[in-house]
């Protein structure tokens, strides 16, 4: 591509003697919020920030390092070196006009990309775009992590619209922009060709992003799952020491590639036998120092052959030595299980911080600090980088959780149960790696089906959200989520708890997540999804030989939206050949969808034959293992996947087709309930959310960030209302006014009737106070109320509204919430409600399936019918809104109140905005890391 258009600037470089790599000593107008943390395609780690004149010495190296036809495609020419004014141009940029991004590894340039406005008539909408790799890292998609951080800075500036020249010769430059997602238009002159296209965020941009995010992230947790060699840095030789039982676990497990001990005590010994082989005046020969009878090394950095993952369990204060040793050696992930970090106080959140920055600065990614460590049971891998004492052999299940002494519990448990295991992780204080990332591999990973979580928080609410709604499509989810008890305060208040119950409960059952509230609750429900094929429906036979065991196994169907079709009572002294032949009838009768047989024998009998009978009864006609419809039991009330209901793999562990127990009906009965809730949610038909065809995003986002160029503020109800107007959202007509002169000018330009009314907060939505008159049918009438009205409320400005169809009063608000982003709450309007807490919510963005839900409430619900309103026009209502939030961010609360719904339609009375800056946790805009 050729370089953007000289400017004429008459700037100079500053002294670049000492040449700052990170972001102190910027310029005032040094827009921070564009430096971010990104994942390239190979899985490692990106630093991207905006350049600055200090940069001019990083920028000349990196220019000196590209190959002759690197700077050839780039320049259009040889260019062996950038002459001192280029270099000065190229550093001294507005950050609004001309903008520039450098990526680092390390202290070390490694691309750089940057636009410039075209000329035009007033403010330029267009801007040329160009971007050079360096040759050793060309091919790991930096060039389209770069075009789109660089659209994301043009768009916030106003442009709408990048152009660039590239050569015909050079037809994977355009392949990037096109792979991107962008519809280019291309002009081709001979030796060049110019590429046009919009910056502006599209459904197609946005499903490469996700795609590519997904690909990356899922590639960086593989190399953490799937390393080929592993460095266990603080090995000890003393069985009290934890380097001593992470070394042991390593090697307990099998694991398949080389394993390097690194003690910095380690000290070399004397070979027994080197006493009688050695000569007269010869030195003594010494063994090379070895930990548990492995060669051991000082430090990470004599390791001879690379290290894809350390394992480190060293004292807090030592941390960055080793820091520095893994950096030296290109290690590519990290778990640190050390303690005293975040968890600590803020002097340890800070050396916390820190270390995760060094780690993402030098390309890495970390697990920890504070973890318990990885664990991946694939025979080819066979990983226990952990200090859980006890772990499930494998499975199709993959675990992740935060806290280290609840992950030794749960793997214990799941081995008890027997419930096999393909990966595990536990992030401790989650300084970089999180649930969101794990579950990103786990969507890629063929060996896992179900997924566990152990939510003590969410990083990146909004991004979990749309990560686990995919997940959830396809595999399920099931997770436990602590309340805001459940961390210290350091960390609570740094990635904001779960704190309210309800409102996470609705949430995840949005994205699909199978949500529980004990241990015994997360394994009962993995264990019938791990086994078991998904209920069709929700019509359930019940068979055993108790009755009264099969009544409790009823009552708790039915309360958790299970339909029993049928109780068959066998008799306590049944045989095992009648139990086998009535689970075999339940199993071919298409009137039935799931079976729970139970089984608890009022004398000791051989369960063998039961158990073969039970198994063999739920075989599938074509001699399958696992069968049609699924069944669970209350088998002699054991808990899990009993030997004798077991189908085995080669390696004798239960696998598909295996029958759960558990210990009561109950649990069998609510555990078989989540997984048709879940097979429910699953079978509706997909849907994202719908496009708003009318909507006019560019204008409402122009008019927001102009409304907030001095800081976060509230909106007019006219500004309200022009942005609403914007995405197809009409106010009802309205005028502010002042007088009762104004007031009666206002009713006869709106036309009669009209409402007077206050907006002050101390009187909207209050039943209990009068501050509204209705059905103003003249200017007398006007006078009056707006009198009355000035003298009750004190308020000096009152609002004359045309009268809306009378009608149910909704209300509906958008607020940014620390646990979840952007949530709308939706329910009737009016404070009594409101303390009822007669609220719906659900995260932005919404399908229409997630807007139905809202209105289908049961009060809601019933109001409509009862007023003959149609709810489509509430439904698009809703969409409309969240597009709005969803395109327009700078909106951090939105509240329509009331919003009257009548046979007539929908009519909105008031609004309330306010707008501010964007939080960084955002899942918007170009990819980042949280």
């Amino acid at each position: 591509m050729t370089d953007t258009p000289d400017t004429g600037s008459t700037d100079t470089a500053s002294d670049t003697e000492d040449t700052p790599t990170t972001e102190d000593a910027l310029p005032r107008e040094y827009p921070r919020q564009w430096s971010a943390d990104v994942l390239a395609s190979d899985g490692g780690v990106v630093h991207i920030r905006p350049i600055m004149p200090a940069d001019a010495d990083l920028l000349v190296e990196f220019h000196n390092g590209l190959s002759e036809r690197t700077r050839y495609m780039r320049y259009f020419g040889p260019t062996p070196t950038l002459p001192p004014r280029e270099v000065v141009r190229m550093t001294t940029v507005d950050y609004r006009n001309r903008v520039a991004l450098l990526a680092f590894l390390g202290d070390r340039v490694i691309a750089m990309g940057l636009y410039e406005g075209l000329a035009a008539d007033g403010k330029p909408t267009s801007a040329e775009v160009a971007f050079v790799v360096a040759d050793d890292h060309q091919g790991r998609g930096l060039g389209p992590i770069l075009l789109e951080h660089l659209a994301g800075a043009a768009a916030e500036n106003g442009f709408t619209r990048f152009e660039a020249e590239v050569l015909s010769e050079n037809p994977n430059m355009v392949a990037v922009f096109r792979d991107a997602g962008y519809q280019i238009s291309r002009a081709f002159d001979g030796s060049t060709v110019h590429v046009e296209f919009l910056i502006d965020p599209t459904e197609a941009l946005t499903a490469v992003r996700n795609a590519r995010e997904r690909a990356s992230e899922a590639r960086s947790i593989a190399n953490l799952l799937r390393p080929s060699s592993v460095a266990v840095i603080g090995a000890s030789a003393d069985p009290k020491k934890v380097g001593n039982v992470l070394l042991a676990n390593v090697l307990a497990a099998g694991f398949t590639g080389p394993v390097f001990p690194v003690n910095g005590s380690a000290v070399a010994s004397e070979p027994d036998d080197a006493q009688p082989r050695r000569g007269p005046g010869r030195p003594p020969r010494t063994a090379p120092p070895s930990v548990r009878g492995i060669r051991s090394y000082s430090t990470v950095r004599d390791i001879p052959d690379p290290v894809d993952l350390a394992v480190i369990a060293v004292p807090a204060a030592r941390i960055d030595q080793v820091l520095d040793d893994c950096l030296a050696k290109g290690v590519r992930t990290l778990v640190v299980v050390s303690a005293g970090f975040g968890e600590k106080g803020e002097a340890g959140l800070e050396n916390e911080k820190r270390l995760a920055e060094q780690v993402r600065a030098h390309g890495m990614r970390l697990v920890g600090p504070n973890a318990l460590g990885v664990v991946n049971n694939h025979p080819d891998i066979a990983l226990n980088a952990s200090l859980a004492p006890r772990i499930p052999g494998a499975g199709r299940v993959g675990f992740f959780c935060q806290s280290g002494a609840l992950g030794i519990a749960i793997l214990d448990t799941a081995a008890h149960r027997r419930l096999g295991l393909s990966t595990f992780v536990s992030a401790g204080n989650r300084a970089d790696v999180s649930g969101n990332d794990v579950l990103q591999y786990w969507d890629t990973d063929d060996d896992t089906d179900v997924v566990l979580l152990y939510l003590e928080s969410f990083g990146n609410p909004r991004k979990f959200g749309r990560i686990a709604r995919r997940v959830a499509s396809k595999k399920p989810i099931v997770a436990i989520k602590s309340g805001s008890g459940a961390m210290s305060p350091v960390h609570a208040q740094r990635t904001g708890p779960v704190r309210d119950d309800r409102v996470a409960q609705m949430v995840l059952e949005q994205a699909g997540v199978i949500q529980v509230e004990t241990i015994a609750e997360l394994f009962d429900s993995a264990t019938v999804l791990a086994y078991q094929p998904l209920p069709d429906g929700p019509r359930t036979a019940i068979l055993g030989n108790s009755s009264v065991i099969a009544s409790l196994a009823a009552n708790t169907a039915r309360s958790s939206g299970l339909e029993v079709v049928s109780i068959v009572d066998l008799g306590p002294a049944v045989t095992h050949d009648a139990l086998s032949a009535a689970v075999a009838e339940a199993m071919n009768d298409d009137a039935i969808d799931a079976v729970i047989v139970v089984f608890v024998p009022p004398v000791a009998v051989d369960s063998s034959d039961y158990a073969l009978g039970l198994l063999e009864a739920t075989r599938p006609a074509d001699g399958g293992d696992v069968p049609t419809k699924p069944v669970v039991t209350t088998f002699l009330a054991v808990e899990g996947v009993p030997p004798g209901l077991s189908r085995t793999g080669p390696d004798g562990l239960p696998v598909r087709g295996s029958i759960p127990s558990y210990p009561t009906p109950e649990r069998a009965a609510s555990a078989l309930a989540q997984a048709w809730r879940y097979s429910r949610w699953r079978s509706r038909p997909a849907a994202a959310p719908a496009p708003i065809p009318d909507s006019r995003p560019e204008d409402a986002r122009s008019f927001v960030r102009e409304a907030m160029a001095d800081g976060p503020r509230s909106l007019t109800p006219r500004e309200g209302s022009y942005v609403l107007g914007h995405f197809g959202i009409e106010v009802v007509p309205f005028r502010d006014v002042r007088t009762m002169h104004e007031a009666s000018a206002a009713a006869r330009e709106l036309g009669f009737p009209v409402v007077v009314k206050s907006t002050s907060p101390a009187w909207v939505g209050r039943v209990d106070r009068e501050g509204a008159r209705l059905d103003l049918s003249d200017a007398t009438a006007v006078i009056t109320a707006f009198n009355e009205l000035q003298t009750l409320t004190g308020d000096s400005s009152l609002q004359v509204q045309r009268m809306a169809p009378k009608g149910v009063g909704m209300y509906l608000r958008v607020s940014d919430s620390p646990s979840f982003g952007p949530l709308m709450s939706f329910g009737l309007s009016g404070r009594l409600f409101e303390a009822l807490g007669d609220r719906s919510f659900r995260s932005i963005p919404l399908t229409e399936h997630d807007a139905r839900e809202l209105v289908d409430e049961p009060s809601v619900r019933t109001l409509l019918a009862e007023d003959h309103t149609d709810p489509d026009a509430l439904v698009e209502l809703l969409q409309r809104v969240s597009a709005l939030i969803d395109d327009v961010p700078e909106i951090r609360e939105l509240t329509l109140d009331p919003i009257l719904a009548s046979p007539d339609g929908i009519s909105v009375l008031g609004s309330h905005i306010d707008v501010g800056p964007v939080p960084t946790l955002a899942d918007t805009g170009p990819r980042r890391l949280g």
